[in-house]
């Protein structure tokens, strides 16, 4: 397994990647792909994008899995040594490839990056109702953060303002 961060030379393999991932939170989408491959190319693989997208790779040249990340400053915290914090927008692994170490390895290396930009902390957002990734997420060390909430503000609530 190779991970690597992806490239607009992937993007076949990721639009499919992306693509099932869609509808791993959409089940009823009648999306695109050519909706999914403009998204990913005007949006997450742009230079200006401030996500980096990493992917995990079989040996047979088969994308398994994402992690979407964003290396972030606190507003709150101005010591250099917990200043920086990396931001894991998402953590997906194709239906075909669970339990297989995907998630771990790409885990490993969100880690590994984080460290390298000097970040005190990753923090992610797991659904209530996803207990097997909250397992996972518990069986590598992370903690439900407590006195956190998510919020948002929807397209209808968007439109009042």
């Amino acid at each position: 397994m190779r991970i690597m961060t992806a490239t607009q030379a992937e993007q076949a393999a990721l639009v499919e990647l992306l693509h099932e991932l869609h509808l791993h939170y959409n089940p009823t989408s009648t999306v695109e792909r050519s909706l999914v491959a403009g998204h990913l190319t005007r949006h997450l693989l742009a230079a200006t994008s401030p996500t980096k997208l990493v992917v995990a790779w079989s040996d047979e040249g088969a994308a398994t899995g994402l992690a979407a990340v964003v290396m972030l400053h606190s507003l709150v915290e101005p010591d250099p040594r917990v200043s920086a914090q990396c931001l894991l927008k998402e953590l997906f692994v194709s239906r075909a490839w669970r339990s297989r170490g995907v998630g771990r390895a790409l885990m490993e290396w969100v880690v590994d990056d984080a460290r390298a930009h000097g970040c005190s902390r990753i923090d992610w957002n797991v659904k209530a109702s996803n207990a097997r990734g909250i397992g996972f997420y518990e069986r590598l060390g992370g903690r439900l953060v407590e006195d956190r909430v998510s919020y948002r503000l929807a397209p209808a609530a968007l439109a009042t303002r």
